[in-house]
């Protein structure tokens, strides 16, 4: 089981894990939004500060960062074979270096590639307990 801590804030993020959530159909991802009521209750040793700046994920116990998160994720669900290229030695560094500064400007880039900087009421809605009925309704 892969859990993903997001920014529920950020546009581009959530839209990238619903369209995790709709191909998950073996419930290998949890989402959790690190901005949700009670998080730091919930999930003591993840910082939301850190967690706000890079993608934080546990896989197994074992905590991931950046693209190591988005690659695992995509793995799960057996979509975009392509992103392991981003984990290959020669290219990881400059991937990483791309995604820290893509994360450091999420905001902006969803501003200019989807018209909205931030999600309505501050939030962008997923749910994170769809039943299976809901996945298969929204794959139609």
């Amino acid at each position: 089981m892969l859990t993903i801590f997001y920014d529920g804030n950020c546009p581009l993020c959530s839209m990238e894990m619903k369209e995790l959530r709709r191909y998950d159909q073996h419930n290998n991802i949890q989402l959790e939004d690190i901005h949700q009521s009670g998080f730091e209750q919930k999930f003591p040793d993840i910082d939301k500060i850190k967690a706000t700046n890079i993608l934080h994920g546990k896989l197994n116990g074992v905590t991931l960062f950046g693209l190591d998160v988005t690659c695992h994720a995509w793995r799960l669900v057996g979509k975009k074979p392509w992103i392991a290229v981003l984990r290959f030695p020669i290219i990881k560094p400059c991937a990483d270096w791309a995604y820290l500064l893509f994360a450091k400007h999420r905001m902006r880039i969803s501003s200019l590639l989807m018209g909205n900087k931030s999600c309505e009421n501050g939030q962008c809605s997923i749910k994170t307990t769809d039943s299976a009925q809901e996945k298969n309704n929204d794959r139609r």
